[in-house]
């Protein structure tokens, strides 16, 4: 009986031999369904599903180019869930082991980045910008896991944001103001909430003038700014040499003239060297997860003490002297991600205590 695995690889076979890949799908497609008749098999081959097989990543590509999906997640070959509108979704699939693993390299193969028992977890950018996220065991149980976290490119603008719900105009209005004025803005929240989308839609409001240097773990933030530079991290090669920070990209930034600074996410000790490349006038924009506003610049104090070497007073001091508003995302319980706080950093009672002053608040 004709497989869509035999199909795939006769088609294969014909491109090797040079013949027109287009053309190799239709023509295999056809034959095995000509056959399939004959043998009054209830089967029918679609030339999509052999395309997908052939150039992109087999049953995941429907996902990957359905608008509605925001997130892939694969627990196991027999497990594959979906989230639409933040709402989880599993989707039968017929995916074996072998199969999730030739996905997951050929993800990674025009990443340049690898998974395997010495290195079991990798962050990777798809081609279309997507982040691939994968756990081998023995990280995982027993299976191989893998997240794709999409980004959609129908938001790109405040206005965007404004006509989604997610922002309402008053709100645009201030955050249109701070970027016109060379402000530093922090962007927080939970997981999918929307902190990415808000930086570059942030980003939009940038003039011909400014000159973008972008840090990142992975290329997620997407800009049509045309003086744009992204950097990326690079883990350690088998000998263990070679690895890239993101504290190390932040130092490379600021050789780069930037008039704004980008850091995709802060979670480390690349907080202080942000820190410290804000105080030398350089305005920002960066993530950080945090469940409110003010929990966000208490996160950015600890992880700058966590980086060693320097008092709560200082980092107090140059938080309130660089970081001028904290915008803060939530995902609600139907799925809609709202901006739901605008607050900027102050001086509290106490000496080198910092309070959060609200300039804006949703309902």
């Amino acid at each position: 009986m004709t497989s869509t695995d035999s199909i795939v690889e006769r088609v294969r076979r014909a491109v090797m031999s040079g013949e027109d890949l287009g053309r190799a799908i239709t023509t295999e497609v056809q034959r095995a369904n000509e056959r399939a008749l004959g043998d009054a098999v209830a089967i029918e081959f679609e030339e999509s599903d052999v395309t997908h097989r052939v150039t992109g990543f087999g049953i995941l590509q429907p996902l990957l180019d359905d608008p509605t999906v925001e997130e892939i997640w694969v627990n196991d070959s027999s497990a594959v869930f979906v989230a639409r509108s933040g709402r989880h979704e599993r989707i039968p699939t017929d995916l074996s082991t072998d199969d999730l693993r030739t996905l997951v390299e050929r993800m990674l193969r025009r990443s340049g980045r690898r998974v395997d028992v010495s290195q079991p977890f990798v962050d990777a950018s798809l081609p279309d910008g997507s982040r691939l996220h994968v756990v081998i065991p023995p990280i995982t149980k027993e299976h191989w896991s893998l997240n794709i976290r999409k980004f959609s490119s129908a938001v790109r603008t405040l206005d965007d944001l404004v006509a989604r719900g997610t922002i309402a105009p008053d709100a645009k209005r201030i955050l249109q103001a701070a970027i016109s004025d060379g402000r530093t803005v922090l962007v927080s929240g939970a997981t999918q909430a929307g902190k990415t989308t808000m930086v570059c839609a942030l980003l939009s409001e940038l003039g011909p003038g400014e000159r973008i240097v972008t840090v990142e773990e992975t290329f997620e933030i997407a800009t049509r700014h045309p003086d744009t530079v992204g950097m990326q991290c690079r883990g350690a090669s088998l000998d263990g040499v070679g690895e890239v920070t993101l504290r190390r990209l932040v130092k490379e930034a600021l050789r780069m003239r930037p008039t704004r600074l980008v850091v995709g996410e802060v979670r480390g000790d690349e907080s202080l060297d942000l820190l410290v490349a804000l105080n030398s006038g350089i305005p920002g924009l960066c993530t950080i997860h945090a469940n409110s506003a003010s929990d966000a610049v208490r996160k950015l104090v600890t992880l700058c003490q966590l980086a060693g070497g320097v008092s709560e007073a200082f980092v107090t001091s140059t938080i309130l002297a660089t970081v001028d508003l904290v915008v803060h995302c939530r995902m609600d319980g139907d799925g809609q991600r709202r901006i739901i706080d605008i607050a900027r950093p102050i001086a509290s009672g106490d000496v080198g205590a910092l309070a959060m002053e609200s300039l804006w608040a949703s309902n």
